[in-house]
């Protein structure tokens, strides 16, 4: 169990402190099971109440600053998605999402990136499906890394690209 005041992810919402941890009385029921008051980190104005022992939505940790250095010291090791086929990519990508975990959401990246760098090269335009997830795993990791490293989200894809050997002209 988490405690209040701890950053955790939390499923596809993101980085998420956790405000409070309580039972809260809901009539009729008698329940006292005990939900954690969540308030996303980048999407201001939300508020999320989630049981303690929720087994349906990932829920973990945020990375440690020694972590969050070590993955990013990874990327260039972590490879891309070998799926050809345009719907069970779609599949890969959505489960990798779901997962809760950064190097899946890097895999994602470096698949759609690659992917876009190719058809652009050949005259075709991006796909959505590519963008789309693209920006989804891009925005849950440079969430958790801002998190974990202390700097501001917006600094995050400077500092990889300070870090990693291989540059992919402004992305990861």
């Amino acid at each position: 169990m988490f405690e209040k005041g701890n950053y955790i992810v939390y499923g596809t919402t993101g980085v998420c402190e956790i405000e409070d941890i309580t039972a809260p009385e809901i009539a009729g029921t008698g329940s006292t099971r005990l939900y954690y008051v969540l308030s996303p980190c980048f999407q201001k104005g939300n508020r999320i109440f989630t049981p303690v022992d929720n087994e349906k939505v990932v829920i973990r940790a945020v990375m440690t600053q020694e972590e969050a250095d070590a993955l990013v010291n990874e990327i260039p090791a972590i490879e891309e998605l070998a799926v050809l086929d345009d719907k069970q990519r779609e599949k890969c990508y959505r489960e990798a999402i779901r997962s809760g975990d950064p190097r899946e959401w890097i895999r994602i990246i470096k698949t759609s990136y690659f992917r876009q760098q190719d058809r652009r090269a050949k005259g075709k335009k991006v796909t959505a499906v590519d963008e789309r997830y693209f920006h989804a795993a891009e925005d849950q990791l440079y969430a958790e890394l801002s998190v974990s490293l202390g700097i501001a989200r917006e600094d995050v894809r400077g500092y990889i690209q300070e870090r990693v050997p291989l540059r992919i002209d402004g992305d990861i």
